[in-house]
């Protein structure tokens, strides 16, 4: 059977696993961990705190430091409201493509590597191939540091990572993080006639808001010199504001979600200083001379951190090698990428499909594109024989 078929078959199965984001993926954990260890891969798995989601971590090859991680996240985003041609969960082929939910983002990579085992497993390799499937990254990122922490634990120490998120097998070198946050105003309810007698949380937030809008034009000019990105400099926004009951009670509640997509590390530890004192040292204060009990707290939703481009990156010069591209791009889009750079693993993105394709409707990935994808391991392993 070629690596291809193989791989279909393996993502046929993928995809029927339906481990949407809310839900369990431990039966998919279970078929590639039962996959793996066929071949004699040694096994770690790391659960978040209901045991209901789990990573899995796997190595074949010397038990020595370094060697590459396959990653990809095991996790789909839902398809509730969109109209799917056939059942989402159930792959079907045609004209050279695959459709599924998951296909593209990002079984079909991981269904690559997997069908890639028997090979690494039957080599005499002289670094260590790792396989790495993680939970909840389409929610934050969530499964991906309790993964690395367990590694970090275990002495494991990959020298590099490819994680094969879709973007048509370029090399991706750098994207924006993503830090998502939920703040909630407590003030005091009041009448609207008597408004120096209550603490309003709907007119906090705005104050809240304002300094957010200044700190946001602040890092504009901070932009590396020279940035891709488009746009080239870290943007914030505010993605939803919903607080009060009635024109005239004055508000005793308010919630505000905002959002920040950093270019560099630099600016989102900026802005969560400045926006703490501002809140420490302003508002609470006002609040607080009124009403002692008012408060404003955040909650961190995800903090994603980015992938910052390295001049010259091992992750990047092995890619390049391996699939012949001698150029590196950036993207708008998130990954768990900047995860495993820093936890001091050099990192770029490559996988099969388009991102184009992904959290759609008759979601596909090109059977041309998970050859290449397959090209791509194929040398890997003859680059670990040495």
């Amino acid at each position: 059977m070629s690596h291809l078929s193989r791989a279909t078959e393996i993502l046929t199965n993928l995809i029927a696993f339906p481990t949407v984001s809310s839900d369990s993926n431990l039966a998919l954990i279970d078929y590639a961990a039962e996959l793996l260890s066929g071949h004699s891969a040694r096994l770690q798995v790391t659960k978040d705190g209901s045991g209901a989601k789990a990573n899995l971590f796997a190595s074949i090859g010397p038990d020595v430091d370094g060697g590459i991680v396959l990653s990809g996240h095991t996790d789909v985003v839902p398809v509730v409201g969109q109209e799917w041609t056939t059942d989402p969960f159930q792959l079907r082929q045609q004209d050279g493509l695959i459709f599924g939910r998951g296909a593209c983002d990002m079984k079909g990579f991981i269904a690559c590597a997997l069908a890639m085992a028997p090979g690494f497993a039957a080599a005499e390799l002289k670094k260590p191939i790792h396989f790495a499937l993680t939970y909840d990254e389409e929610t934050g990122c969530l499964g991906a540091p309790v993964m690395l922490a367990g590694l970090e634990e275990s002495g494991i120490r990959p020298a590099v990572a490819i994680i094969g998120e879709p973007t048509e097998m370029r090399i991706i070198e750098g994207h924006k993080g993503c830090y998502e946050y939920t703040t909630e105003f407590t003030g005091l309810e009041g009448h609207g006639s008597l408004p120096d007698q209550a603490v309003n949380a709907v007119e906090y937030a705005t104050r809240y808001i304002s300094r957010l809008m200044e700190l946001r034009e602040d890092v504009k000019s901070t932009a590396p010199e020279g940035s891709r990105f488009d746009p080239p400099w870290t943007t914030l926004q505010i993605g939803r504001i919903a607080g009060g009951i009635a024109h005239n009670i004055i508000a005793k509640q308010c919630t505000v979600d905002w959002e920040m997509r950093p270019v560099q590390a630099a600016d989102a530890t900026y802005i969560k200083s400045e926006i703490a004192d501002h809140v420490n040292d302003v508002l609470l204060p006002a609040m607080r001379a009124i009403y002692e009990n008012a408060d404003i707290t955040t909650q961190v939703i995800g903090e994603v951190e980015g992938l910052e481009p390295v001049e010259g990156s091992q992750a990047y010069r092995i890619v390049s090698e391996l699939t012949g591209r001698n150029t590196a791009d950036v993207v708008s889009f998130g990954t768990e990428a900047g995860l495993f750079q820093n936890a001091g693993i050099s990192t770029v993105v490559c996988g099969p499909g388009s991102i184009e394709q992904a959290h759609k409707p008759d979601e596909f990935v090109a059977l041309d594109q998970l050859q290449a994808c397959l090209d791509m391991q194929e040398k890997l392993l003859v680059k670990l024989t040495g």
